[in-house]
């Protein structure tokens, strides 16, 4: 698709800074340049895929432009392939193989991913083989880490939400490996003089003293079976992975993090901590029971938050929140309807792909696409 320059001279609405100069741009300039070169006007669905590559630029990253090979065949260009998948996750198709139909029977979305010719469209094969590429490299990791830099920096979020949800796969769960005894302990109390050894620390415990990488490498990452209570109560099982996200005030997707469902909630909250920290300003952390512990607490005041945690009330002498703190806990339902939206709406409940790497890429260009969807929202309602 040829490439369109705004040489348009109308005011820039004053809406939330860069983003409305973005948003002047795809409406004044983009839009109609694009119609204006497949010769049709846009349907609502492609305008909105075209506003949100637009935010994305997917196709920027060095994965998507590698060298070409000396010798062989050509290789097929990784960026059409990658914005293809994003639209993928924005149409909430549940295969490639649809992907691919949709494309050689619709020429506007074939161009705008960036195709000329049905000729020119890569094969399942391919795609899948770019796909683990992009595994490989991260790159639903880059996209993100550059859409939260390029449009959250320097402003504070109010309210940050914790929570997991469950990605269901299509694999067969690996059985847990089974955890080494302890050494048998001698009962009573020690002798006069008698040194015992001090309990191993537990993994919240190391996580204190971690950098959210090193925890995060130690998190376990293979698919499993994982439980989890709804709304109601209900018990509700699944197999596959488990998707941790921290999520900004308006159901922008801050942090996310892939482990295997039989992971607690509480393993993952001192790393994503301490990953968003260095990416916003936040003040008030907020999470359910299943965070109740005091190392993450501890963590979450030493980045200079306000822990809100809905207390576990297992222990007799629970204190319930104040009644501020209730008012401001109402405001954790933006993970709730984010993680909801991630299923339903950008091909979470899909996943069709093996493996921890590509799972949580499956997952991640669902969140860029909730993303950019998310920015876009106050000027497309």
């Amino acid at each position: 698709m040829p490439s369109v320059t705004c040489n348009s001279t109308h005011e820039v609405p004053k809406v939330s800074g860069d983003l409305a100069k973005i948003w002047h741009r795809i409406q004044v300039c983009l839009l109609p340049g694009v119609e204006e070169s497949l010769q049709d006007e846009l349907t609502r669905r492609l305008r909105r895929l075209v506003s949100v590559l637009e935010i994305v630029r997917v196709e920027q990253e060095p994965v998507c432009n590698p060298p070409q090979q000396q010798r062989g065949r050509p290789r097929k260009e990784r960026g059409p392939i990658a914005r293809a998948l994003v639209a993928k996750a924005l149409y909430n198709l549940p295969h490639t193989d649809l992907l691919i139909e949709m494309l050689h029977l619709q020429p506007s979305l074939r161009r705008i991913c960036g195709w000329e010719r049905k000729s020119h469209i890569p094969s399942a094969s391919t795609f899948s083989r770019a796909f683990a590429q992009f595994a490989l490299a991260g790159l639903g990791d880059r996209v993100h880490a550059a859409l939260v830099e390029e449009h959250i920096e320097g402003q504070v979020v109010m309210h940050l939400s914790r929570d997991a949800t469950e990605i269901s796969a299509r694999e067969k769960a690996v059985p847990k490996p089974k955890a080494q005894p302890p050494p048998k302990k001698k009962r009573g109390r020690p002798r006069k003089g008698e040194v015992r050894e001090p309990p191993a620390p537990t993994r919240l415990q190391r996580q204190v003293e971690q950098s959210a990488e090193e925890a995060i490498a130690e998190l376990p990452q293979f698919c499993d079976a994982g439980t989890k209570t709804d709304s109601k109560g209900h018990w509700h099982f699944w197999v596959g992975w488990k998707a941790h996200i921290d999520w900004a005030d308006g159901g922008l997707p801050l942090s996310v993090v892939t482990t295997s469902a039989s992971l607690h909630d509480s393993q993952v909250a001192i790393p994503l901590a301490k990953r968003t920290a260095e990416r916003v300003t936040s003040l008030y952390d907020l999470m359910d029971s299943a965070y109740d512990a005091k190392e993450i607490k501890q963590v979450s005041r030493e980045l200079g938050h306000v822990p809100i945690i809905d207390p576990n009330r297992r222990p007799a002498n629970s204190v319930p929140l104040e009644p501020a703190s209730v008012v401001r806990f109402r405001e954790r339902s933006v993970a709730e309807r984010g993680n909801s939206r991630l299923k339903d709406e950008f091909g979470c409940r899909c996943l069709r792909v093996r493996g921890h790497s590509k799972a949580h890429l499956h997952v991640m260009f669902g969140i860029v696409a909730l993303f950019a969807d998310q920015l876009l929202k106050p000027f497309t309602g």
